[in-house]
């Protein structure tokens, strides 16, 4: 891996980043031409300045190595002492290139649809769901992102059955895109008077959200219908007819929001729903074409897969994906989720690294 970044290639790095900025000082770009010059200087400067760290660390040791062989034994002695040191610090830089240069995923950087939905466990099940939603909401927080609930639907218990939310910050996708699939629970339910400890799931499915450019929606693609929207027991929540339905006619997806009292801001929802599930199924498509047989160990996404389990009694949470386990459940639910999510994407990055050596 380390040794396939040739000095070459990074001299083309530097000098692309170089012939960016002459271009953009110029002054004389036209307005949309600036616009993509600098959104790619923007993404090669880090590359190129790592680049010129692995460069300068090469050049270091050469020097250091010429001193090791020369005959002054003084000069060997402190040549020795750096070597390793630099050798070590090269190792990291060559690495962080690498990293860089990976292809990137282009939604890393977009906002995402949280979903989650209760699975086997009836009611204990939903109290789950609604555990994972407080958990992300408090990393959320954490982290500085904005979340706004789209929908949700309560159980009577005091959980969910279904929470659907959209994430809006800086790096969101990236950070929780690994979280898709089957989280499980071991633990004693408070209506449990024998202490037997339940085991119950939910689903979660986290979807870069689509922007307008990205998802063409035809009118006549859409049936709309509108009706009263209506709570438990099917009792009316409000006199007017501001619930809303959306069909997307050729894929038959299906999009129903009632939480706004406006119609508008429910139809504005729910489309706003239907692009990022529009989105994610080409997504999807996509990535089914380019990936052949090859599956990541982390990112398959894959929602029917179980991830994770987070077992109550003995206070531990396993990610099963990467045989990680912590016992700090607490805290993870409180939203400190860093080494979980970071330990996640240190995996991914190691096996994207692995295959392109294999």
């Amino acid at each position: 891996m380390s040794g396939g970044i040739s000095p070459e290639r990074i001299a083309q790095i530097e000098a692309r980043r170089d012939e960016l900025q002459a271009q953009m000082a110029t002054g004389d770009l036209p307005s949309d031409r600036f616009v993509a010059v600098s959104k790619e200087y923007a993404e090669l400067e880090p590359v190129a300045r790592a680049a010129g760290e692995v460069r300068r660390l090469r050049a270091e040791l050469d020097v250091l190595s010429e001193m090791e062989e020369d005959g002054d034994p003084e000069l060997k002695a402190m040549a020795r002492e750096e070597i390793d040191t630099i050798r070590a610090a090269l190792s990291r830089a060559e690495r962080a290139l690498a990293l860089s240069l990976l292809p990137r995923d282009a939604a890393d950087e977009r906002a995402a649809m949280l979903e989650i939905r209760a699975g086997t466990g009836g009611d204990e099940a939903a109290l789950f769901a609604g555990d994972l939603f407080r958990m992300y909401q408090r990393y959320a927080e954490g982290q500085g992102w904005r979340v706004e609930l789209i929908s949700a639907s309560s159980s009577e218990s005091g959980g969910f059955k279904e929470a659907i939310a959209s994430v809006e910050g800086k790096g969101v996708f990236a950070r929780l895109k690994f979280e898709s699939g089957v989280h499980r629970v071991q633990r004693v339910p408070t209506t449990e008077a024998g202490g037997r400890i339940h085991t119950s799931a939910a689903t979660v499915a986290v979807l870069p959200e689509a922007e307008d450019v990205d998802i063409k929606i035809d009118d006549k693609d859409l049936r709309i219908d509108v009706y009263r929207s209506s709570g438990p027991g099917g009792q009316s929540v409000n006199t007017t007819d501001s619930a809303v339905r959306i069909v997307h006619i050729p894929t038959g997806l299906t999009v129903i929001q009632q939480d706004e009292k406006s119609q508008h801001k429910n139809k504005a929802k729910a489309l706003k729903v239907l692009r990022t599930r529009l989105y994610e199924q080409e997504r999807e498509r996509l990535h089914s074409e380019r990936a052949g047989a090859r599956k990541s160990m982390v990112g398959s996404g894959d929602r029917s897969e179980r991830i994770r389990t987070y077992n109550f009694p003995q206070g531990r949470v396993t990610d099963h994906r990467i045989n990680l386990t912590l016992h700090r459940l607490p805290e993870i639910l409180a939203g400190e989720m860093d080494d979980l999510i970071g330990a996640l994407i240190a995996e991914d990055e190691a096996d994207r690294l692995a295959s392109l050596d294999s």
